[in-house]
Parts: C-alpha cells; structure tokens; sequence
C-alpha cells in the first residue's frame, strides 16, 4: 500500500539540524504513527512521504515555511522584570505562558537582565531548515475509529 490520504504510517525518522546535531529521533522506540493527509506532520515531510511504500528511506530537507514557519519579531517580547512578580530566579531556557495577540503561547526566556526579561514565543525550530532521515516501516488503511478521531490508535499513537 502507499502513503496516501487516511493511510496509517509508520515511520523511524532522526531529525538534525543543518550543523548535523540530533534534534530528535525514534531510534531506539517504537517508529511515530501518524494518520496521512491529517496535519499530523510538518507538510514538508509529509508531502514527501506521499506515495512511498513501506521499506522506502529516504531524506528530506524541510524550509522553515513548510515547518515552523519564519520568526515572527512580534512573538519576541521585551518584559519589565517586575510583571514576573513573586518567582525569584529567572534563568535563559525558562518557560512561560504569555498572551500574544495570536492567544497564549509558550515563550522562552532568551535573555535576563536587572530589569528587563526577553521572551520569544515562536516554536524552538522557527527559521531552521529540517533534515530528516526516514524509513517507512508500515502503511496500512486506518480504522474507522482513526478516521473519526483524526489520529492513529494504538503502539505509536495515542489511546495505547
């Protein structure tokens, strides 16, 4: 079977950076599940699987706009120090809810001064190129159930 819309695949994948560390990968674990045509990948990877077959491998390099998108300078935020009231220490790598004009977002803590906290919302991966190495281990239909939910059951996917 090929991947195609509403076919189930599974997938091994080590995802690097463009300096060639690790960012991610499913070595070692069972291979990602995800429900094809459903949003479930990034569309740059996912519209390179499609019409492959289980045991094809394959890389795949991703541009930031068919991943996490560019950075967007107004999810990076300058804090007054004062609006973190009550938490004492405020380190680089922190995590926060902060609202945004997109809702709440996530935001990390990129700088920390005396009176001022720098935070950016965007995803960690905004503005990277993605390099992927995948393997596709099995395509099959998706159940009912899947179809419904818009997601994989069972090993590599949710309700397991």
């Amino acid at each position: 079977m090929q991947v195609g819309n509403n076919a189930v695949v599974m997938i091994h994948y080590t995802l690097t950076g463009d300096n060639g560390e690790a960012i991610d990968s499913s070595a070692g674990g069972d291979p990602l599940a995800y429900l094809h045509g459903r949003g479930n990948l990034i569309r740059g990877l996912e519209s390179e699987l499609a019409g492959k077959v289980a045991g094809d491998a394959l890389k795949v390099r991703v541009a930031p706009k068919d991943a996490y998108g560019e950075v967007d300078a107004d999810l990076i935020q300058v804090v007054a120090r004062s609006a973190f009231s009550g938490i004492e220490s405020i380190e680089v790598g922190m995590r926060f809810q902060t609202p945004t004009a997109r809702g709440p977002r996530t935001a990390m803590v990129t700088e920390v001064h005396a009176d001022n906290i720098h935070l950016d919302a965007n995803h960690p991966l905004a503005g990277k190129h993605l390099n992927f190495a995948v393997e596709i281990v099995e395509v099959r239909a998706a159940t009912m159930d899947e179809l419904s939910h818009g997601h994989v059951h069972g090993p590599g996917g949710h309700h397991h």
